[in-house]
């Protein structure tokens, strides 16, 4: 008589193999994040004149600003530069991680990975 319920001999090739994906995704995540940490990013500002480096750790490095920038008579653009530059080195980062992501999903999509259940 056939048992009924269950699956002989532990889980299905399927589940399985779901598992050794997950399991290899989640490391390769984590090894994409490490190197997003030591990643980083310069964007510039003013045709140059304003230069800013981030970590991928969200962390401003260093600011670079020339000479002919500094004009105490118009701080309002340096701080308008400076805040390009920051905020385009920071959406450089941000593509740089969504690609990164989206290598090892193979663009799955959000949610559980992407999973179908």
């Amino acid at each position: 008589m056939a048992k009924r319920g269950g699956f002989p001999g532990g889980m299905p090739g399927n589940m399985n193999n779901l598992m050794k994906q997950a399991q290899r995704m989640q490391r390769q995540m984590e090894e994409a994040q490490k190197e997003l940490e030591e990643k980083e990013v310069t964007a510039a500002a003013g045709g140059g004149a304003v230069e800013i480096t981030v970590s991928g750790k969200h962390e401003i490095t260093k600011v670079k600003l020339s000479q002919e920038v500094v004009d105490p008579d118009d701080i309002e653009m340096l701080e308008d530069l400076i805040m390009a530059a920051a905020n385009e080195a920071f959406r450089q980062l941000d593509e740089f991680s969504a690609n990164s992501m989206s290598k090892i999903t193979g663009g799955m999509g959000g949610g559980l990975g992407g999973l179908p259940f």
